[in-house]
């Protein structure tokens, strides 16, 4: 690379830093030729559910190269959301719901692919070059990208890890048409670490580093449509939007880095009752949820979520609330609730 390039490419880290950014490094569009066979054995077993998107999109998920051909550089950013509270405590709060971190905020999505765009608008203006930019919204593999880059590697539970800012980070890409000087790929320091595995409530890893999404409670509450295995209700506790069990107990976490957008920061510190959300018509589901990420999987399915949560509290005076939807004009709550109901007056 000349020092021209080398140059830019400093500049581009220190600009992106200052964008609020915890991390930028770079890597090329084809250096993830472990994706193809992991991708394809991950289908194979099933172990997508009801993702029938990744299949649609395996060819581009499997090869970023493909997804813009003219594209030299990827720009992998981290950003950080790391909370000022231990998400593991309100699972000692039956009667609260437990929501994932990144979820009780703004939408990742729109903070991030702004600053995105800002760093892609920077950079063009120094050389002329066409961009992209991608966060969680096209078949980009971004984990693996950001191992390639030297973001961190994908742990044990399968997200980026750091040892600089552990693995509270939203992930986002630039593609562009300038050649730029790569990074050495992260390398793997679990070790013989199994906390993650350990402490998932449903059993969701078939082995170190594999996923099985149909167990995963992050896919049960947000991507699952319809009712949940009767298997798996119990497990989920009061968990109603995604889980964290996984991420909050990594030990690279005391290596976190603060979120430097205050928009992450969930507004109310104290966490919701279900009763009050068990309660939201689909007016209010979309009011309270505006602007943040839960509202993308609508009033029903978030009610079922609560419900569930409502039926393994243990709360007797959460009956009256299940009872109260027992009638409703979706399937799966109605279903939910009827479980809650039999949970609460039999357990």
């Amino acid at each position: 690379m000349t020092n021209k390039s080398t140059d830019l490419k400093d500049r581009l880290v220190q600009q992106a830093l200052a964008e609020g950014f915890v991390a930028c490094r770079l890597c090329r569009p084809w250096d993830v030729p472990e994706v193809p066979p992991r991708l394809s054995a991950f289908l194979e077993a099933g172990y997508h559910g009801q993702m029938a998107w990744m299949e649609e999109r395996q060819a581009w998920r499997e090869n970023p190269a493909a997804l813009w051909p003219e594209a030299r550089t990827v720009i992998m950013l981290a950003e950080s959301y790391a909370p000022d509270h231990n998400p593991l405590d309100v699972l000692g709060s039956p009667e609260k719901a437990a929501m994932s971190v990144y979820a009780q905020g703004r939408d990742y999505h729109d903070v991030v692919k702004k600053r995105l765009k800002r760093l892609a608008r920077w950079l063009i203006a120094q050389e002329a070059c066409e961009v992209k930019v991608f966060v969680d919204t096209a078949p980009v593999p971004e984990k693996a990208l950001a191992q390639a880059a030297g973001l961190g590697w994908q742990g044990k539970h399968t997200n980026l890890l750091s040892r600089d800012f552990g693995n509270w980070a939203f992930i986002g890409s630039v593609f562009t048409t300038l050649e730029l000087e790569t990074d050495p790929a992260g390398i793997d320091h679990c070790g013989s670490c199994t906390a993650c595995q350990d402490i998932c409530p449903t059993n969701a890893f078939p082995q170190p580093y594999q996923l099985d999404a149909r167990r995963c409670i992050s896919y049960l509450t947000i991507e699952h449509a319809g009712p949940v295995p009767l298997e798996l209700r119990a497990k989920m506790g009061n968990r109603i939007y995604g889980c964290d069990d996984c991420l909050a107990i990594c030990p690279w976490n005391k290596f976190a880095v603060a979120a430097s957008d205050i928009r992450y920061r969930r507004p109310d510190p104290q966490a919701p009752d279900l009763a009050d959300l068990a309660g939201l018509d689909d007016a209010g589901f979309r009011a309270r949820f505006s602007g943040s990420a839960v509202k993308r999987i609508g009033r029903d399915r978030f009610v079922r979520n609560v419900l569930y949560a409502i039926g393994n509290s243990g709360t007797a005076g959460l009956l009256p609330v299940a009872a109260g939807l027992l009638e409703d004009a979706d399937a799966a709550v109605a279903d939910a609730a009827r479980w809650a109901v039999a949970q609460l007056t039999n357990g």
